[in-house]
């Protein structure tokens, strides 16, 4: 009976555990799945197995080292302390095992958690083929190397202070199992006392003490017996030899523990010279004349003192001379007080009265090293003439960039999708992109837009948010430069079924699956119909998924992935299929930062239409806040960044391709190296996808402020700070903000095509005049060239805040702008676009305006600014001809005025045109066909543009 219940006992135990081991290995066995799904398993397994292999060896020897260890200790205590007490050695022995493994696992948790991500960057280290100027090692010692070494020896350390405190917990374990005798007794008889005696050392109340002697003796005299000889009391006595072996043997220990410990501080301190590369003191950032002559010598000499420690601490220790041990380490403290001290004083009154002769050397390193860490080295500087010579022909040779400067404004346009393109309230447009495409055979900007289920905005039911409303819904795309006669972007992709106007672009898998706002799982291929899109007033059309994403729901998978989700539903719906799946992760922010956190990645995704499809496109940053010499550009302490990778995700099927586009920087292929099944080479990234790459506003936002200060190369000008620069401001809706970069098409002065480009524009510092403009550009061959185009020093170039003073002091725009107020409308001022033509810079402002009860606003007006010259009219076409001659700008530039038709049909037939398409709009709304009905009021503006 005992037998079957002590088996019922096991068996019970043995489920609890299975179940306790099969929930905690849920999220990995499920996070496997997923990474199987999108084929980068070895991607998952990498850590896996370099944790293994650090953490299988580290954890056997550490266990075999922990247990001779402590079995050393024992055979020492056993060997040379007595005791009455029979030890229970299988017991120790069980004990001293288990001790041993929860040691090790202690350490090897730490080792492998810390180090295993360092030790791949360690063994896969990729050369910089640049060295620092101090201690003549290449800059990847200092990325890939030394962050391993310093984290070991920190472990290292934190591992001896472990073995001094399991040295500690084993004593006790020793002490209380086999306790030594401390004490031996020592027997002696007791002297006679008087009780009636009186003396110094009893006083009065003695004899109350020795009552029992006084009965005896009566008893004695009464019975004529004597009474029995008093027995002999024992005495404990202090047993120096069993002391003295604990003291020994304890000596032992803490000799081993302190040489380990003084070495490895030792160590410590020779590493803590290295960091002095990232310190900023005075006007360097990196070592400076103090830190090279003063704290680095401290360093290596605090470094010295530790050996020296390790061996007069072993001295110390077997004579018993605390003095001894002390002497070195306090010296080694005073050294530190001592050279901090002298650090301040040399920086204060020899550095500092003749700072640029001291620092001169290191400030040269300073500006080199900086300006490769930000890729700020190779920026190519034209002189920029600013003349204001342009002629109409100059304007009629620039069509290219005249007719793509962006008029529309991101928030405006976003507000008009919103209002007229979402369609239903369950859909939303996030965010609105700039890109370039071929549209109608012309390379033209362009805004877009993805249409996203609003998940907030669904009824919120199991059913609908997980296999009903599963995905969003095409695109819009509407021109940077041309607005309709309202004032709204002109569209030309819009509507449900997406409606194209543009040659080049047709999607044929419109469905989004994977965006921004897809934030919860869902199940697809189930009984369930998903939603697909409204098609008219109270018809749906529905769909069943078609792609590769998704993890198969077996039993299994169900019941895994129910306890992940926390949804008993996901496990009992009837809905679900043996061909059902499981999609997870679909927010693509968070679906790359699962597949590779080792990377940042910029804030903004765009989407892309390539190939009938829709794919989503994201900049990734390489970065580290150790490249020696380099300024950091923000609090986290980064002073080195690339834009090296490029990710590309399927709105469809979920797939996401990295693609390696700067082969030159070695933290992406040391990346490469550790997940050679992850990186692919740019040029297998297909061409229609690689004509959209764009050069990141982040990462130039980045150099232009870095390089405010660091285009300065001459040590003296920069000390001084002679030459430093500002981004440019502007008045951005009412108010003055700092500018940010633009993207434009423009032909750059002295070359032969318009090409994709971002800008940003200088001033002095603390001046407003303009002083160079930084732009990147963003087309092949020339992807990632940097050309500063320097304003002459001999004159005034107007800076943009100059140009917003201009308008404002120009009494017919301040006069509209305080009309609209005053009749309950409110304007605002899109970006100040600076445009390079010929040798000459204009100035472009469009102006919004939006009724107060309306909330979507309209281009209203555009400025131009050439020189002195302000035009102030309805399109950017009037505006240029105002200023340069009837003819220099087509008058169908950003004006949306006119189609190419409209010459060619008499103003009769346009209206009959018109009245058509009216028509066939009512026609299309009482039938409920919203694709339709799109395009006839399509068709209908496009004929009332041409009256």
């Amino acid at each position: 009976m005992k037998k079957k219940r002590t088996a019922a006992k096991g068996l019970i135990v043995a489920i609890i555990v299975i179940i306790a081991l099969f929930l905690a290995l849920i999220g990995f066995i499920t996070d496997f799945l997923w990474f199987k799904e999108l084929g980068y398993v070895s991607v998952f397994l990498t850590k896996l197995f370099t944790q293994l292999k650090i953490g299988i060896p580290v954890f056997i020897i550490i266990s075999l080292l922990a247990y001779i260890y402590l079995k050393f200790l024992k055979k020492g205590y056993f060997k040379r302390i007595e005791s009455d007490e029979i030890t229970d050695t299988k017991r120790l022995n069980k004990i001293t095992w288990a001790l041993a493994a929860v040691f090790s696992l202690l350490v090897t948790f730490t080792a492998t958690t810390n180090l295993w991500f360092e030790a791949l960057k360690f063994a896969h280290s990729t050369g910089f083929d640049i060295t620092d100027p101090l201690f003549k090692m290449d800059v990847s010692f200092y990325l890939f190397r030394l962050p391993f070494i310093q984290e070991l020896a920190t472990i290292l350390i934190g591992v001896i202070i472990a073995f001094a405190i399991l040295t500690l917990i084993y004593y006790t374990i020793l002490l209380s199992m086999r306790t030594p005798q401390m004490f031996e007794e020592v027997e002696e008889e007791e002297p006679f006392v008087d009780p009636f005696a009186e003396d110094e050392q009893q006083g009065p109340n003695a004899g109350f003490d020795n009552v029992t002697d006084l009965f005896g003796k009566f008893g004695e005299a009464f019975t004529g017996k004597k009474a029995a000889p008093k027995k002999k009391k024992a005495k404990k006595q202090f047993d120096n030899n069993n002391f003295s072996e604990l003291i020994h043997i304890a000596e032992k220990q803490l000799i081993v523990v302190g040489i380990l410990f003084f070495i490895m501080l030792a160590v410590n301190l020779f590493l803590q010279q290295f960091n002095l590369l990232y310190k900023h003191t005075g006007v360097v950032y990196g070592a400076g004349f103090t830190d090279v002559n003063i704290t680095l010598w401290v360093y290596r000499i605090m470094a010295l003192l530790a050996l020296v420690s390790a061996v007069t601490f072993v001295l110390g220790v077997k004579k018993r001379n605390l003095k001894k041990i002390l002497i070195v380490p306090v010296a080694m403290i005073a050294v530190g007080i001592l050279g901090t001290g002298a650090g301040l004083l040399v920086q204060n009154f020899v550095v500092s009265p003749d700072e640029l002769s001291k620092e001169s050397k290191y400030l040269a390193y300073n500006i080199e090293y900086t300006q490769y860490a930000y890729d700020l080295d190779d920026v190519t500087i034209k002189p920029f003439e600013a003349s204001n010579t342009l002629a109409s022909s100059d304007i009629a040779a620039n069509e290219e960039t005249i007719k793509n400067i962006r008029i529309n404004d991101y928030d405006p346009a976003k507000k008009f999708y919103n209002q007229t393109q979402a369609i239903r309230q369950y859909y939303n447009f996030t965010d609105v992109d700039v890109d370039r495409y071929m549209v109608n055979g012309e390379y033209t900007q362009t805004f877009l837009s993805a249409r996203e289920i609003d998940e907030a905005d669904i009824s919120n039911t199991w059913l609908n948010t997980h296999l009903k409303y599963t995905h969003g819904y095409g695109i819009t795309l509407s021109r940077v430069d041309e607005v309709t006669s309202s004032g709204q972007p002109d569209m030309m992709i819009s509507n449900i079924p997406p409606q194209s106007q543009v040659e080049e672009i047709e999607i044929k898998e419109p469905g989004i699956y994977f965006g921004e706002n897809t934030n919860n799982y869902i199940l697809v291929n189930t009984d369930e119909k998903e939603f697909d899109y409204p098609d008219g007033e109270s018809n749906n059309k529905y769909t069943t998924y078609d792609g590769t994403a998704g993890i198969r729901l077996n039993f299994m998978n169900k019941l895994m992935f129910s306890i992940r989700e926390r949804s008993l539903k996901l496990l009992v719906s009837s809905n679900l299929t043996n061909d059902s799946k499981i999609v997870i992760n679909r927010n693509i922010m968070e679906r790359v930062q699962e597949i590779m956190p080792y990377l940042a990645y910029d804030e903004d995704p765009y989407i892309v239409a390539a190939d009938g499809k829709l794919y989503w496109m994201l900049d990734a940053y390489t970065a580290s806040d150790r490249y020696p010499y380099s300024e950091p550009y923000n609090e986290t302490g980064t002073n080195y960044v690339r834009n090296s990778v490029k990710v590309v995700i399927d709105a469809y099927d979920g797939s996401v391709d990295y693609y390696l586009v700067d082969n030159q920087d070695p933290i992406a292929n040391t990346l490469k190296s550790i997940y050679p099944k992850l990186f692919k080479d740019f040029n297998e990234m297909p061409e229609s996808l690689q004509a959209h790459v764009r050069y990141p506003n982040m990462l130039f936002n980045i150099q232009a402020n870095v390089y405010k200060k660091y285009h300065m190369t001459d040590v003296n000008i920069f000390y001084q700070s002679e030459d430093m620069w500002d981004i440019a401001e502007e008045i951005y809706g009412t108010k003055v903000t700092t500018m940010t970069p633009n993207y434009y098409i423009m032909k750059l002065p002295g070359e032969e095509s318009a090409e994709f480009v971002n800008s940003i524009p200088y001033t002095p510092k603390n001046k407003k005049n303009m002083t160079g403009l930084l732009v990147a550009r963003n087309d092949a061959p020339n992807y990632g060239e940097l050309v500063l185009y320097q304003m002459p020093k001999s004159k005034v170039v107007y800076g943009p805040r100059q140009v917003e003073a201009l308008i404002d002091q120009n009494t017919e725009i301040s006069k509209e702008f305080s009309l609209w107020d005053s009749a309950g409308s409110s304007y605002s001022r899109g970006n100040l676009f600076v445009i390079p033509i010929e040798d000459s810079l204009i100035y472009v402002e469009p102006v919004y305006l939006e009724a107060k009860e309306d909330s979507i606003p309209e281009v209203k007006r555009v400025i131009v600014v050439y020189g002195d010259q302000i035009a102030y009219e309805s399109t950017l076409a009037e505006a240029l001809n105002s200023l340069f001659g009837e003819g220099s700008a087509n008058a169908g530039v950003s004006s949306g005025d006119s189609s190419a038709d409209s010459g060619k049909l008499s103003q009769a037939e346009i209206i009959t045109k018109a009245q058509e398409a009216f028509n066939k709009a009512e026609e299309a709304q009482k039938n409920g066909d919203w694709a339709k009905y799109g395009q006839y009021l399509n068709e209908l503006e496009k004929y009332l543009n041409m009256l």
